[in-house]
């Protein structure tokens, strides 16, 4: 079931794809006929959902951890807050304001990324995507507070490689048809992706609340371990 809601996070939010990161696929050097096309879309998007996978296993250990002490409910609460919080900083205009080292280092897989960008191979395009799975974006955020929540590092890479394959879809789609997007389309399109984010961050607070209900918010072993004890 995870890996299901992954593939459609990503393929429901890559709205948010086609309205941010639609000048890097238009960007990409990816030539004119179909096969080369394909290819070029394949590469891109396999080197974006590996880079996704693993980030992922590296926030599954986090998420482990919260599991090993029995924190996982305290996990998923803390994840829905995160990515309600950082949908509404978006809305809001707010700037996350990076500190010198990671600036720096954002600056350099920028220059990473241009620099790729000059080259036409199938392998300049695959590193592409590996890089540019490491560029700051507001649906990664998201979908690793999803991945965390899994508390399994396995569990948290297949939920980040699926959410990147939900992506491909639109990644696709904008550069079939590159000559047909403008900039007035994106930014409506993009309106559309709050509402998707905010709806995750919920649930995720709503599955750590112990409440009951059967797959939305199932009770923790620990609770129901302690109500039998209680009988």
């Amino acid at each position: 079931m995870e890996i299901v809601a992954a593939f459609v996070i990503g393929l429901l939010g890559s709205l948010h794809c086609i309205g941010m990161c639609g000048p890097i696929a238009l960007a990409l050097p990816i030539g004119n006929n179909s096969v080369s096309r394909f290819g070029g879309i394949l590469a891109y998007n396999s080197g974006r959902a590996i880079t996704y996978g693993v980030i992922g296993t590296v926030f599954g250990f986090i998420g482990l951890g919260f599991s090993i002490i029995g924190w996982q409910q305290v996990l998923s609460i803390l994840c829905g807050i995160f990515i309600v919080l950082i949908t509404l900083f978006s809305l809001l205009g707010t700037t996350i304001k990076f500190s010198g080292i990671t600036y720096r280092f954002i600056s350099y897989i920028k220059t990473i990324f241009g620099n790729l960008l000059q080259r036409k191979s199938p392998t300049s395009i695959f590193l592409l995507g590996l890089v540019n799975g490491l560029l700051p974006c507001g649906l990664v955020y998201i979908a690793l507070g999803g991945a965390t929540a899994t508390g399994n590092p396995i569990s948290a890479a297949l939920f980040m490689v699926f959410f990147g394959l939900g992506t491909i879809p639109a990644m696709a789609f904008i550069v079939l048809i590159k000559n047909s997007i403008n900039v007035s389309w994106r930014t409506k399109i993009r309106k559309i992706v709050p509402v998707l984010s905010v709806t995750i961050g919920i649930l995720l607070i709503v599955r750590g609340l112990n409440l009951g209900i059967p797959y939305l918010s199932p009770e923790s072993e620990n609770k129901t371990c302690k109500l039998h004890c209680c009988h």
